[in-house]
């Protein structure tokens, strides 16, 4: 995939589309009624700074926790925002993150904090922050998860520690673009610093033993799957061939 090819069917997703739909919206909410420009620039650059840390925590303690699947009316929401992603971090039907749980988390994680910098205008200079920040983290997420080699070290640097999140173990390097997070709170790491895969880095520790007494993931996937994606879906064209 060339970069031009990646870049047509970034703008060509919906998600992304609502995201720039929105930044625009939050603009013209500005432009109604503004915030002074110091005001607003210290609400947009909140907006930018806040980013980085409320997804680190999300990824850590929501997306990777134990505590969803275990409650009947959020194990479809925990399936489809992340135990889907980390069973194949390949599949592009759940690359994107759902907009029924992003947007409500940007519009919290900003629009407070922006209003208490400058009011109204000052939300909707956080609010836009938060939603080209998160443009950037999804731009970025394909790169490292479509067959796209990157050419510049920067770039290459994340996909390959977000990659040994995915491949090798799901308990660190949680930051998408910013893994500065994961330093402060001893999360970074790199694969030769682990000598050992984890079991859990495809399931994330929901297996068979715990779908025994929290069924509902495992009913919703029609199974649950194990092994090495790759491996899977090897196995699978194999049959298909065989048939």
């Amino acid at each position: 995939m060339s970069l031009r090819e990646l870049v047509v069917a970034y703008f060509q997703h919906y998600t992304i589309m609502a995201y720039l739909g929105l930044a625009l919206v939050a603009g013209l909410v500005f432009a109604w009624q503004p915030a002074g420009p110091l005001a607003a620039i210290a609400a947009f650059m909140a907006g930018v700074m806040i980013y980085p840390l409320v997804w680190h925590l999300l990824h850590q303690y929501v997306l990777h926790s134990q505590w969803m699947y275990k409650i009947k009316w959020l194990s479809p929401t925990w399936k489809r925002i992340h135990y889907d992603h980390h069973q194949d971090p390949n599949d592009l039907s759940v690359l994107f993150g759902a907009l029924h749980t992003t947007l409500p988390t940007i519009a919290l994680a900003t629009i407070p904090v922006g209003y208490l910098i400058g009011g109204v205008g000052g939300a909707a200079a956080a609010f836009a922050a938060g939603l080209l920040m998160t443009c950037y983290y999804e731009f970025m997420h394909c790169i490292q998860h479509l067959s796209f080699k990157p050419k510049w070290k920067w770039v290459q640097h994340m996909k390959q520690r977000h990659n040994e999140h995915h491949y090798f173990d799901e308990n660190g390097n949680f930051g998408i673009t910013n893994y500065w997070w994961d330093h402060l709170l001893g999360t970074y790491y790199q694969k030769k610093d682990r000598p050992t895969r984890s079991k859990t880095v495809f399931n994330l520790g929901y297996d068979e033993e715990v779908a025994k007494s929290y069924p509902w993931v495992k009913e919703l996937s029609g199974g649950i799957a194990t092994g090495h994606p790759r491996r899977r879906a090897l196995a699978k064209d194999n049959d298909r061939a065989a048939a």
